[in-house]
C-alpha cells in the first residue's frame, strides 16, 4: 500500500470504521481451531518505503495527554532498529539500533532537568540487553538514551511499569526468568537497580504492567496468562489468569495489553496459533472472558495474522477518541516478505463484541 493510499484511508475510516463492512483476507483464517471469533478491519497500517522486508515485532502507542493530535506509534524491526510511526503509518524517525524485540514506554521520566520526557525502552537481543530512549513530547524527536545490560542470556519479552517512586523495566528470557529493575537518570544516563526476580516454568515473552492496580501479567507462551503482585516486596505468587486451551488461546501466548474504556478494564492477549485476539474484562481479582476477534481485510488492507506483540492507548489518540489497538502482522499482503503494524479503532472491538 503506498503512502497516498494510505491519507486517503484515514479520512475514509472515520466514517467507516463502526460499520463492520468486512471482505475477506487473502491468507487462509485459522479460526477453525477454537471459538468463531467477531470481526474487526485495521484502519492504518504502517508503511516503510525504505526497506522492502522489516522484520516487526511490537508496538507501543503515545499520545499527548494535552493534544492527542499530537500522537505516534513506535514499532520493533528485529534486524534493524526501531521505527518512529506517524499514525498515518508512515515514519517519523528510525533509529538504527540493531536487533530489538519488544518495546514499551513510560511517560513523565525525570532527566536533564525535565519531568515531562517519555522513557522508551527495547530489548536487544543481539547485546544482550535494553536499549533506552527519551522521547521528547515538544518536538516529538526520540534519541538515545543509553543502554542496560541484563545479565540474563538473551532477553526476550519486555514491558515497563510506574509507581510512587518511579519508572520500572521488566525483561525475561527464554528460560523463564522475569527481573525487574527501578530505572533513573544519573549524569545524563540511565541508572537501575534489580528489585525483583520472579520465574514461570517454561518460555515467556508477552507482559504488561497494570500501574494501576501495581499488577505484572506475564504470558507463558505455551501455557498461560499469569498475574504477578508488582510491589518489589511482593510474594512472588502467580495466579492463572487464562491457559492455552485450542478454544479461547491457542499457542503460542504473544503480546498482552491493557485497555480503559467506561470504567472498565480489559486485557488483550494474542493467541497467535490461530491469530485472534482473546479480551477478558478485569474487575478487582476476577478476570472474566469476554469474546475474542480477529483482523480481517477492509479495502486496500489486509488482515493480520501470526500477531507477536500489540499495544493499546486509552483515551483519545489522533483521529480515535476511545482508543486505539496497535496489532502486529507477519504478512502484509500483498508484499512478499514484509511485515507491519495495523491501527484498529477501539469503538469497532467494543461493538463487534457488545461491550458496555
Amino acid at each position: 500500500m503506498n503512502k497516498s493510499s494510505a491519507m486517503i484511508l484515514i479520512a475514509f475510516s472515520a466514517a467507516t470504521a463502526l460499520s463492520g463492512c468486512m471482505s475477506a483476507g487473502t491468507t487462509a483464517p485459522e479460526w477453525s481451531k477454537g471459538e468463531t471469533p467477531k470481526l474487526v478491519g485495521a484502519v492504518v497500517e504502517t508503511i516503510v518505503e525504505t526497506d522492502p522486508q522489516v522484520d516487526a515485532d511490537d508496538p507501543a502507542l503515545w499520545a499527548d495527554a494535552a493534544d492527542p493530535s499530537r500522537a505516534v506509534m513506535f514499532g520493533t524491526d528485529k534486524t534493524d532498529g526501531l521505527y518512529v510511526h506517524d499514525l498515518d503509518g508512515t515514519v517519523r524517525q528510525f533509529l538504527p539500533s540493531g536487533a530489538l524485540n519488544n518495546v514499551d514506554l513510560r511517560t513523565g521520566f525525570k532527566a536533564n532537568g525535565r519531568d515531562d520526557l517519555v522513557l522508551v525502552g527495547a530489548t536487544n537481543d543481539q547485546n544482550m540487553g535494553i536499549n533506552l530512549y527519551l522521547f521528547d513530547p515538544r518536538t516529538l524527536q526520540t534519541r538515545d538514551f543509553g543502554f542496560v545490560h541484563t545479565d540474563m542470556g538473551e532477553p526476550y519479552g519486555f514491558c515497563m511499569g510506574r509507581r510512587q517512586d518511579g519508572v520500572y523495566l521488566v525483561a525475561n528470557n527464554k528460560a523463564g526468568q522475569i527481573r525487574i529493575w527501578r530505572v533513573r537518570s544519573e549524569s545524563g544516563a540511565p541508572a537501575t537497580e534489580l528489585v525483583r526476580s520472579l520465574k514461570v516454568g517454561s518460555q515467556p515473552e508477552g507482559c504488561v504492567v497494570d500501574d494501576e492496580a501495581d499488577r505484572l501479567y506475564v504470558g507463558e507462551e505455551d501455557v498461560a496468562i499469569w498475574r504477578f503482585d508488582f510491589a518489589p516486596d511482593g510474594n512472588g505468587k502467580a495466579t492463572r489468569i487464562a491457559g492455552v486451551d485450542g478454544q479461547r488461546i491457542t499457542d503460542d501466548i504473544e503480546g498482552v495489553t491493557i485497555m480503559r474504556d467506561a470504567g472498565s478494564k480489559y486485557l488483550i492477549a494474542s493467541s497467535q496459533g490461530d491469530s485472534t485476539y482473546p479480551v477478558f474484562r478485569v474487575e478487582g481479582d476476577e478476570t472474566a472472558y469476554v469474546g475474542r476477534f480477529a483482523v480481517t481485510a477492509r479495502g486496500d488492507i489486509d488482515g493480520t495474522s501470526h500477531t507477536d506483540g500489540l499495544d493499546a492507548w486509552s483515551g483519545p489518540i489522533g483521529a480515535f477518541p476511545n482508543g486505539l489497538l496497535a496489532i502486529h502482522d507477519d504478512m502484509d499482503e500483498p508484499l512478499p516478505g514484509q511485515q507491519n503494524y495495523k491501527l484498529v479503532d477501539w469503538r469497532e472491538v467494543k461493538a463487534a463484541l457488545d461491550l458496555p
